[in-house]
């Protein structure tokens, strides 16, 4: 056994080692999928395709499917505007984007909650869990705006830190629009991207990700502030009182 098997506690030990196992899960679906490719997402598209007016609702739930194993969202948004233009595409795209957070952050939350909350400790768990309550809907909401960003890595961390489904749900609405129309609009002028949608699409990505990056760091510093003044330390120059 190694040295940092024997300096950790067995309940410790069994956290880390389920923490491990499920990332380690999450890095090879990444690869197989977003990397290797294995899946036809051509070919998922042609078969929703064949499925005429159910079209629309059939490639929101295969969409929500192919993001949650990393499938990335702007190739499964451009497909929804080839298929059905910007307009109808951008609320497919939009649906397809909350269904992917409900599905991973409800299995971030059963593969990895517990584990979470047992490295912490119940302390730092129940300081988490304020925050959450406090901010995590806000929390999801910027996240979707940073690019550059895995949505469903990111939901699947939301989820192990207890982010509750509501929140993911209404978060990934609010905060997925903008990129929604963005990949979507410029699917749907693949062929002319010179148009005035495509430059549209552009200047509204472009505006989204300069608010998103003030979005992150100004909640990342409200998230850092302290909630109360430190206590003071000896030598803080204070005079002991006399005579006591």
């Amino acid at each position: 056994m190694t040295d940092i098997e024997h300096s950790l506690p067995l309940g410790r030990r069994r956290h880390v080692v389920r923490l491990a196992l499920f990332a380690a899960g999450l890095a090879v679906m990444f690869y197989l999928v977003a990397v290797a490719r294995v899946i036809d997402v051509e070919g998922v598209r042609g078969v929703v395709a064949a499925t005429g007016p159910a079209a629309p609702f059939a490639y929101v739930v295969a969409s929500a499917v192919l993001g949650a194993v990393f499938v990335p969202g702007p190739l499964l948004a451009a497909g929804s505007g080839l298929l059905f233009g910007p307009l109808v595409g951008t609320f497919v795209t939009l649906g397809s984007a909350v269904g992917t957070a409900i599905i991973t952050s409800f299995l971030g939350r059963r593969a990895g909650r517990e584990s979470a909350r047992g490295l912490l400790g119940p302390e730092r768990a129940e300081r988490i869990d304020a925050q959450i309550e406090r901010r995590g809907l806000w929390a999801v909401v910027a996240q979707r705006f940073v690019p550059g960003i895995s949505d469903a890595l990111a939901s699947y961390v939301f989820g192990a830190f207890g982010v509750p489904l509501w929140q993911m749900a209404v978060g990934a609405l609010i905060g997925s629009a903008p990129r929604a129309f963005v990949y979507t609009a410029l699917g749907a002028s693949i062929g002319d991207l010179s148009a005035p949608l495509a430059y549209t699409a552009i200047a509204v990505w472009c505006a989204t990700a300069i608010i998103g990056a003030f979005a992150a760091h100004r909640g990342y510093r409200r998230w850092r502030a302290p909630g109360t003044p430190p206590e003071p330390e000896a030598g803080d120059g204070r005079q002991p009182e006399v005579g006591k």
